[in-house]
């Protein structure tokens, strides 16, 4: 943003000092707060720091984010973040979901089928590229096929000359461009993962709460060329932990924020999407959860589904919390109109359309089509794992043969890689789940679209949603990795000569699919875009550049202090501790979800029991940046981000300090753990290093 900054904010910059509230923002490396870190807290944020961070930092594909800890590939992110590997790595009678994972060495460490790490290496703005085409008297949806063309394109070129992943990433809502470009980690091995009674110690009910009590850790390990990758940036490990009113910092990368959207697009959120997926996550919890009733076995492979849909549900039950609170939405509204009234006495603007006005009418067509966009082109109605593959091969067989400039983003020629990582991935596929999925997705879809829509009459041609669903999944052959292969190389002619009712439904669906997808593309998405663009100079206008752009899931530092609250009155510390665990068990009975593993309660004894295991800060987080790092001055660190208070989940749209907390696992509770209960000595020293762990082992 460099570039950006010189070019349009010095024309506008009689530069105020007036930055946000509170240690608010997540913040572009290339934009990091210096001025503000310095003055408040006498600290300096030096490009040397900043690069060190940013290059010991990764982001897991999954969703999560992590970082190297050691110069041999060692790479940390939470439990809930590998989960997946974990899973897949396990099998009936063999559930390293429910005992863990200890490789003793580096022989014994598992591949994970498909997991993908991205090093973010180098930032570029880009903003006068993707916007070449673009002319001033082009249709909203045209200069938004023009801005995607040129995204594919610049991608392709810089993947190309370079070997790295490239993606080009759009803040202020396409007022700013920046392509990232990332080293990407595909051999990626678990070294350690904790049972999940006390990765998820407590449980739903915990969720989202404070205080807790959770090892929600996983090592895994970077290889390249079957060796372990040495890495020259890495964080090294605190064997101090912090302190009240500590500094920290945490390196993440944050989903999704909503803090700059209009009050339609809020409203939007509150009124039909958050309801709709709540709808779901209720739904499909409960089928999960009789589902796993049944049998041992089911209640393994469905483990990981049921806990990611309770997250979701809580935390979109968080987020909405704030839309419906009348002091933040008036705020909102109140700042909106601040904002317009300055727009509008612009002389700049007489003539100019109002852009929230024509994002409102953008919204509202967006609330005409939601079932159409949801259930057929997002696969809502489509349950499962499975028919998300047959998709993607539909979709890339199709896509595949034209220019890349024309594609849908997904299958442009510089993600073609990790596409393919995904699309060929030996993780198991188990039948029995896929057709429970399948069977409640097509029953409420024919629900909500109704019985006599012609999409939902193709898929089920007369059968009814359970058997549907039965005779799709019993028939398909796409859980062989070598029938996805065959049909992958085998292009449109193999596509269109499939029998496989999986592929022959995504065929059948696929017209309507694309229509609704071009019908938001071009008359929301561009629509949006183009005025949200207008917004951003106004607000630039208004305030400079006082708040960072949106969360987009690509990397930022947050920063903010160690710090207790207050709670109806009673003090809340900064940090619980090993032995509260126990408390917090015995109070509960040790039932479910309050149970600790076997290997704590036999471990007990040899515990200082009194050392550090979570403890919370005022950074600035969001779903996203579980396993992010939490780091000190010195760039070490001293946890990871696991969890924030249910007070925090508002944060999505308004940042408050007043209770919202982010919760991070002590590095002091993850080394007592290591080496007292679970005997992996060897992890605990490399974390330390050789010097650090030659005091340990003689006494600290």
């Amino acid at each position: 943003m460099k570039r950006f900054l010189s070019v349009f904010l010095l024309s506008v910059f009689v530069f105020s000092a007036t930055f946000t509230l509170a240690d608010e923002g997540m913040w572009l490396y290339n934009e990091s707060p210096k001025d503000k870190i310095k003055a408040k807290y006498g600290f300096e944020l030096t490009p040397a720091w900043l690069d060190h961070v940013r290059l010991s930092s990764v982001r897991f594909n999954n969703g999560g984010s992590g970082s190297f800890v050691s110069a041999d590939g060692l790479t940390f992110t939470n439990h809930h973040v590998g989960a997946r590997c974990v899973q897949q790595l396990s099998s009936e009678g063999r559930d390293y979901i429910k005992t863990g994972f200890y490789a003793k060495t580096q022989a014994e460490e598992a591949k994970c089928p498909d997991l993908e790490l991205n090093q973010l290496v180098g930032i570029e703005d880009v903003t006068a590229k993707v916007n070449a085409g673009v002319k001033p008297e082009m249709p909203a949806a045209e200069a938004g096929q023009a801005q995607r063309a040129a995204m594919s394109q610049i991608e392709k070129d810089c993947t190309t000359s370079t070997g790295l992943r490239c993606d080009v990433a759009t803040f202020y809502s396409g007022q700013v461009y920046h392509l990232y470009k990332y080293k990407k980690y595909t051999d990626v091995r678990l070294v350690f993962a904790p049972e999940f009674d006390i990765a998820f110690f407590g449980g739903d009910p915990d969720n989202f709460t404070y205080p807790r009590y959770d090892l929600d850790i996983t090592f895994f390990r970077v290889y390249e060329n079957e060796k372990p990758a040495h890495l020259d940036h890495y964080l090294k490990w605190s064997a101090t932990g912090v302190h009240d009113n500590d500094l920290i910092f945490v390196s993440g990368h944050p989903g999704n924020t909503g803090r700059l959207l209009t009050m339609a697009q809020l409203e939007f959120l509150r009124d039909v999407q958050y309801p709709a997926n709540l709808q779901l996550f209720k739904r499909r919890i409960a089928l999960l959860q009789d589902f796993s009733r049944q049998s041992e076995e089911n209640a393994r492979i469905a483990k990981e589904n049921v806990f990611a849909l309770q997250n979701s549900q809580k935390a979109t039950t968080g987020y909405q919390s704030g839309l419906v609170d009348k002091s933040i939405m008036d705020a909102k509204a109140a700042d909106e109109a601040k904002l317009r009234a300055a727009f509008k006495a612009d002389p700049k603007n007489a003539n100019a359309k109002d852009p929230w006005d024509e994002i409102s009418q953008a919204i509202k067509l967006q609330r005409d089509i939601y079932p159409q966009l949801t259930y057929l082109e997002r696969l809502r109605g489509f349950g499962g794992h499975l028919p998300a593959l047959a998709r993607a091969l539909v979709r890339v067989a199709a896509e595949k043969p034209k220019p890349n400039q024309e594609r849908m983003r997904e299958y442009r020629d510089s993600a073609l890689a990790s596409f393919e990582q995904q699309l060929f991935s030996a993780e198991p596929i188990y039948k029995t789940l896929e057709t429970l999925l399948l069977t409640d997705a097509l029953a409420e879809m024919q629900d909500a679209l109704g019985k006599d829509n012609a999409d939902v009459q193709k898929v089920l041609d007369g059968k009814s949603p359970a058997d549907a669903a039965k005779d799709m999944i019993a028939n398909s052959k796409l859980d062989e990795v070598a029938v996805r292969k065959q049909l992958y190389e085998g292009g449109s002619a193999a596509i269109e000569a499939s029998a496989d009712p999986l592929i022959v439904a995504m065929r059948a669906i696929d017209p309507s699919a694309r229509a609704a997808r071009k019908q938001f593309e071009d008359k929301v998405e561009s629509v949006v875009r183009r005025n949200g663009t207008e917004i951003a100079k106004a607000r630039f206008v208004q305030s400079g550049f006082t708040q960072p752009p949106d969360a987009t899931f690509t990397l930022r530092l947050s920063y903010g202090t160690v710090r207790g609250y207050q709670q109806d009155g009673k003090a809340i510390p900064y940090f619980t501790t090993m032995a509260g665990a126990y408390e917090h068990a015995a109070e509960h009975g040790s039932q479910p979800p309050y149970n600790l593993p076997e290997s704590w309660n036999k471990a007990k004894t040899r515990l200082d029991l009194k050392t550090p295991l979570n403890f919370v800060s005022t950074a600035d987080i969001i779903g996203g940046n579980s396993g992010s790092p939490t780091v000190n001055k010195r760039g070490e660190v001293v946890g990871i981000i696991f969890d924030g208070n249910i007070e925090s989940l508002p944060w999505n749209f308004a940042f408050s300090d007043t209770q919202g907390r982010a919760v991070s696992v002590d590095s002091r509770g993850i080394q007592e753990a290591l080496r007292k209960i679970y005997g992996a000595t060897a992890l605990a020293d490399e974390l330390l290093g050789s010097s650090a762990a030659a005091k340990a082992a003689a006494g600290k």
